[in-house]
């Protein structure tokens, strides 16, 4: 039986896994990339000594890379190492309160009775109702492709929905927060977690109140060499594996004859194979690579997530009060979320997320300075100008953070590159800059979402944020488990 062919187009993270995962499976593979370097939003770049990683700064659920490595038959500790991080993130106020939430959930829940006007056992609380969600949810949500028959046909959906009330997926999540809780800034802080998947925490449901359970079960992590070890150490798994890497290459179309697709246009020659796999946004690849098609529109002009406003910074100083996250909270965070989704706008006073990476790797930033990922939440790319936003945002941080560290930031800032949503969705294919694809404002956001494979061309297969209803680097790799498990049933392998 002659082997089978399967091309990737795009290598992000997703179509990485997917890569390793179909080797896995006997099938040659071959990925096709416009940029020069695999990785996508995960990758890095390097500034006047300074090192940085530039997308997914958040690393939770290792053992989704490690299951990479051991499905190939390698030990991954051999290959890609991290360390547990004590500390999840440090929390800054406007009034000059300060928040260190631990790792551990009981020290977590001690400190925030200390820090906030609730009990700890609210807080304990909290983070049991947060893993039961996780439990009920996990299988059917994150595992799973929510557009198979057989998804719900299992023993796991139907504990899920005999326990419907318990997920609270009919109320939002600031108002399930509200009802958790008593101190506004406690609220705020478990609003927070809306952000993960790129939504509203005053539209999305209060479901996503499991999404804490992912920090304070699991842990969080930092990859020795950084996030961007995650994407090399991935990327030079597959090249053992024998899988084929193109550079610079632009795909041009997806071949279909008869509703079946046969192979890609790439560089203006043809490309066949038995399966493709389109790890691009959901959007560009009808838009781009389908235009034979009909396109589904309801699909695709669903609401797309937030995106984001980042700036390098090389800071030749170093701040002992900050840790690897930090985060530095708007004074009115409802009206920072409707600047974002209502007025395509980024309100005059954003949250601040700074991550800093030398805090761990010393070599990532010169002695005595510190390398600093700053980033705010983005609306999507729609024709804004963004050299003005940029101009504006970049003032209100830095009076911000001059504010609450009291320090002239101005003053220490040596070197700088910035990253906006449109320029995110010229290097990355994401639609309008949107860092998850659709946003998850909506309860059934995630039923509609475009599945992992194609319902009318056979043998097109999909991966990446844009087809899961998650976000950040697990579930992008899930989203490959779950593509290549269809494929494997599909050709009975």
């Amino acid at each position: 039986m002659q082997k089978k062919k399967a091309i990737i187009i795009g290598a992000g993270i997703a179509g990485i896994a997917s890569a390793i995962r179909l080797r896995s499976l006997g099938i040659a593979v071959e990925v096709y990339e416009q940029n020069t370097y695999p990785g996508g939003k995960l990758s890095q770049m390097s500034l006047g000594g300074y090192r940085f990683d530039c997308g997914p700064s958040l690393f939770t659920m290792p053992h989704f890379v490690e299951e990479l490595f051991e499905l190939s038959g390698k030990k991954a500790e051999e290959h890609f190492s991290y360390l547990k991080k004590d500390v999840v993130c440090n929390y800054f106020y406007n009034d000059g309160v300060k928040f260190t939430a631990f790792a551990d959930k009981e020290k977590f829940a001690k400190e925030a009775s200390l820090v906030f006007k609730d009990e700890t056992a609210s807080v304990i609380r909290y983070f049991q109702r947060s893993q039961l969600k996780y439990n009920l949810t996990a299988s059917l949500f994150l595992e799973k492709s929510l557009h198979k028959v057989s998804t719900y046909l299992s023993m796991d959906t139907l504990k899920s929905v005999l326990q419907l009330q318990k997920l609270n997926v009919n109320t939002t999540l600031n108002d399930y927060n509200e009802r958790s809780f008593k101190d506004p800034k406690l609220i705020q802080l478990f609003n927070r977690f809306a952000t993960y998947n790129g939504s509203s925490p005053y539209k999305t449901p209060g479901i996503m109140s499991m999404i804490p359970h992912l920090e304070q079960h699991f842990g969080t992590f930092f990859p020795k060499g950084g996030m961007h070890a995650i994407t090399q150490s991935l990327y030079d798994l597959a090249i053992e594996l024998g899988v084929k890497f193109h550079f610079s290459a632009f795909v041009e179309e997806i071949l279909t004859q008869k509703n079946k697709a046969y192979g890609i246009v790439v560089d203006n020659q043809a490309v066949n194979a038995d399966i493709i796999i389109s790890n691009m946004d959901i959007v560009p690849t009808y838009r781009k690579l389908l235009q034979k098609h009909k396109a589904p529109e309801k699909i695709l002009k669903q609401e797309r997530s937030s995106s984001a406003l980042i700036f390098y910074w090389g800071i030749k100083k170093q701040f002992p009060e900050l840790d690897l996250h930090n985060i530095f909270f708007a004074k009115d965070y409802k009206k920072e979320f409707e600047a974002i989704f209502e007025n395509n706008a980024i309100s005059n006073d954003p949250t601040v997320y700074v991550n800093i990476t030398s805090k761990h790797e010393t070599a990532d930033a010169p002695p005595g300075s510190e390398n600093w990922f700053v980033m705010v939440n983005a609306p999507g790319d729609t024709g804004q100008d963004w050299d003005e936003i940029i101009a504006e945002t970049k003032e209100n941080i830095i009076s911000k953070l001059n504010r609450i560290l009291k320090v002239d930031m101005k003053s220490l800032i040596e070197h700088e590159a910035i990253l906006n949503p449109a320029t995110i969705e010229s290097t990355t294919q994401s639609y309008q800059g949107s860092l998850y694809g659709a946003a998850s404002n909506d309860k059934f956001a995630a039923f509609i979402r475009h599945p992992n494979f194609s319902k009318k061309i056979k043998h097109l297969y999909f991966c990446g944020g844009s087809v899961h209803p998650g976000g950040g680097i697990p579930l992008c790799l899930l989203s490959a488990k779950i593509a290549a498990d269809i494929i494997k049933k599909d050709y009975k392998l």
